[in-house]
């Protein structure tokens, strides 16, 4: 099977701090991946190595088997941990921007998402619950057909009944030939959608397994396992 992420001997530094160290990966299509760990152990620096907001202290990421760059960009649909959308805007405006910024954005499917969830096209962000917000920054990336998603820490500070509508929103609106990778330290409300998981600890992976053969082999949930391995 094609792979849609590899790392080689990824290296990223932060002065004297190492956020990751020589990660090799190899992440196929068609896979929904949990990346779990602790905070500071690397997640967000791999992710937005991959959607080429950092560059690589040594080794090589590669998105479909290229450097992250213009190419890489018209592929993947990040979702950022922290909201990078104008309050004074409104749903619709932010629509009609993706729509001129993404060539697969499409705005049928976000405003059939919105109309299934109550949520009015006209409403400013600022004037949005919290939990709101989240929906419909994640209607924006999910309304792409990107070859990957890259979506850090998705259901963080929402409320669970939020958290079910994201996990129902990513497994809806993505395609068999697409991959999910999801950051989260949320291992059990994640647990059902997963195919595959990464463990990463202190910038290394710890263990890169089918979420089937850990159940099988260890004869225990991913959320048990995380909690023995991290100690938590």
């Amino acid at each position: 099977m094609e792979n849609i992420l590899e790392c080689r001997a990824l290296t990223k530094t932060y002065g004297y701090r190492t956020a990751l160290s020589n990660l090799d990966i190899a992440i196929p299509r068609g896979r929904i991946v949990g990346l779990l760990g602790p905070n500071g152990s690397g997640k967000t620096t791999l992710i937005k190595l991959a959607c080429g907001l950092l560059t690589p202290t040594a080794g090589q990421i590669l998105i479909d088997g290229k450097a992250p760059g213009l190419e890489s960009k018209a592929i993947v649909s990040y979702l950022p941990e922290r909201s990078y959308l104008n309050n004074w805007m409104c749903i619709q405006e932010l629509i009609r921007f993706f729509q001129d910024f993404y060539q697969d954005f499409q705005p049928e499917v976000a405003y059939d998402m919105l109309q299934r969830l109550n949520i009015d096209p006209r409403d400013r962000l600022k004037n949005l619950s919290k939990g709101t917000k989240e929906k419909v920054q994640l209607i924006l990336v999910m309304s792409r057909r990107a070859q990957l998603y890259l979506l850090d820490e998705p259901i963080g500070g929402v409320d669970p009944a939020t958290r079910d509508y994201i996990l129902h929103t990513i497994i809806g609106n993505y395609n068999e030939n697409s991959t999910v990778i999801l950051s989260t330290h949320l291992i059990a409300d994640v647990e059902q959608i997963l195919d595959d998981v990464i463990f990463l600890s202190n910038g290394k992976i710890l263990m890169a397994s089918p979420v089937d053969e850990i159940r099988e082999r260890q004869g225990k949930s991913v959320d048990d396992l995380f909690r023995e391995v991290f100690k938590c």
